[in-house]
């Protein structure tokens, strides 16, 4: 029972990789209330991502879920609008 045992070598951890800065001025600029840049910024983000290998694609993601919400409600408050306007103007 002569068994060589070999000594263990610590494993180097991998090398986080970088959050696209894209994805992060998506996410701000959402959470501040822009509808549209945060939508055209998530989406290239989330091309630069899948090209470079980069991270931040849930950040890319909740800046295009919420810019798109964000439109989703301005449309809606503008046909509203519109159409209290028309009923104003029609009833007068």
């Amino acid at each position: 029972m002569n068994q060589q045992l070999t000594p263990i070598r610590p494993v180097p951890a991998a090398a986080a990789a970088p959050t696209n800065t894209l994805a992060v001025v998506a996410f701000v600029l959402s959470l501040l209330g822009f509808s549209l840049i945060p939508v055209i910024l998530g989406h290239l983000a989330l091309g630069q991502i899948r090209r470079r290998g980069e991270g931040g694609a849930a950040f890319a993601v909740i800046g295009l879920v919420l810019g798109y919400l964000e439109l989703i409600a301005i449309v809606i408050l503008l046909v509203v609008a519109a159409g209290g306007i028309l009923l104003a103007v029609t009833s007068a």
